[in-house]
């Protein structure tokens, strides 16, 4: 286990979903249900759940396609994606 690797992944995740969709769902669905706990309890089961099936393909990709391959298709996945929503196309 990589302490410098938890704290730099914790760091970024935090940081990325501040804001973002999954943050005003979890807060839509506790206003809603009045169950904040039972909401962070799915909403936590639910995250790692995608976070695992992410990191075991992350893992498995890479033994087939080299990192440096992978990054430049995740840049331009989020370009193409930027550009969409700036053309209002998502």
């Amino acid at each position: 286990m990589s302490w410098k690797v938890i704290i730099t992944t914790f760091t970024a995740i935090f940081l990325a979903e501040l804001g973002d969709k999954t943050q005003i769902a979890v807060l839509t669905l506790s206003a809603e249900s009045k169950k904040p706990i039972s909401v962070f309890i799915g909403a936590i089961v639910a995250f790692g759940a995608i976070t695992l099936i992410g990191a075991l393909l992350g893992d498995a990709i890479t033994r087939i396609i080299p990192t440096h391959i992978i990054e430049k298709i995740a840049a331009l996945a989020f370009i193409v994606i930027g550009i969409l929503m700036f053309f209002e196309k998502i």
